[in-house]
């Protein structure tokens, strides 16, 4: 290892270490904030077992497995958004931007509808089915969005306005799909569609959890694969890099972790999009770092973003994905206008 590496892993290993106690920090703020006030003091006896009753039913029923939510859909939509610019060559991808968070939110309204007289929506059965169901819809969004983008290859403003139309499409049939349910479900699946961590809870977190840890450390794995699709597809391969092959397989893990990610979040846009700028601007264009770090500091945003959404406006609540929309509209268009 050379001295620019070295200087690189150091500072690779300090903003990493940097952002695990921001995300310990934050969740310890996240678990004394609430319409339910519990100060550190009293959280902390908590999390020894030596609360009171309703101290540990509003930690460990309601507040820790938001918590942990916020961090996994954080990182998965981060990691979705750093995977999706670096295979289009395109930094104005982002699987909300592009539709993909849209698609996948369609499948669930259409597995929720079909199936709500069927399956209760917070049985286990249905919470662990969802990230299934949001893939499908999540592929089937992004085939869409490539076959339409293609023409002699795809430029970042055809993909782009191509996913705001596939994205308006889905937008549309969605609002048939939900003028079809009733009051109640109609006004449940309105927030959770403008980016609610609804429905907290553990199966939830038992039901995300392993996408993440099998697919995110995947994508770090073929970082290398990443980087090498900055120098082109003919070099690419011309390294032994098979690239259409790498290209659908990272496509997958990208689509995979931002459908699972609206199964429990919601469709939170903008975050996959700006997370991996700012890391670029940080750490370089190395993908083995910018894909670890996009993950920390997407769960640490979602959870600030958590944290603000549930106590601006106390004890009525914003969803977390209209704050995200709210600071990154901004960012997004001034990228947008530095896009020849």
């Amino acid at each position: 290892m050379n001295e620019l590496e070295q200087v690189k892993w150091k500072r690779f290993w300090t903003i990493s270490g940097v952002l695990i106690v921001l995300m310990i920090g934050f969740s310890f703020l996240s678990l004394n904030l609430g319409i339910i006030s519990i100060s550190p003091k009293e959280v902390i006896q908590t999390l020894m077992q030596n609360g009171t009753d309703r101290q540990e039913l509003v930690l460990f029923n309601f507040r820790l497995p938001g918590i942990i939510l916020a961090l996994l859909i954080g990182a998965g939509l981060a990691v979705s958004g750093a995977i999706m610019q670096g295979i289009t060559q395109n930094g104005l991808a982002d699987p909300g931007i592009l539709g993909i968070n849209t698609g996948a939110g369609f499948a669930i309204v259409l597995f929720l509808f079909f199936f709500q007289g069927v399956i209760p929506s917070s049985s286990p059965l249905s919470i662990f089915a969802m990230p299934f169901v949001a893939l499908i819809g999540a592929l089937t969004a992004a085939v869409i969005i490539y076959a339409l983008a293609w023409k002699k290859g795809v430029t970042a403003i055809r993909l782009v306005l191509v996913g705001i139309g596939v994205n308006a499409a889905f937008s549309a049939l969605l609002t048939i799909m939900q003028l079809k349910m009733d009051p109640q479900n109609y006004r449940q699946v309105t927030i959770w569609l403008s980016g609610d961590i609804w429905n907290a809870s553990w199966n939830f977190v038992f039901a995300l959890l392993p996408w993440m840890l099998i697919l995110i450390p995947i994508a770090i794995k073929k970082s290398k694969s990443l980087n090498v699709f900055n120098l082109g597809d003919d070099v690419a391969s011309g390294l032994g890099i098979k690239v259409e092959k790498e290209r659908g397989l990272l496509l997958f893990i990208a689509v995979a972790l931002a459908g699972a990610s609206v199964a429990a979040g919601g469709a939170i846009a903008f975050l996959g999009l700006v997370v991996p700028h700012i890391v670029r601007k940080i750490v370089g264009p190395m993908h083995q770092y910018v894909i670890p770090i996009s993950a920390l500091l997407g769960a640490v945003l979602l959870m600030v973003a958590d944290i603000i959404g549930s106590n601006l406006l106390a004890p009525s609540s914003v969803p977390v994905g209209i704050v995200v929309s709210i600071v990154s509209t901004p960012y997004f268009i001034y990228l947008l206008m530095k896009t020849k």
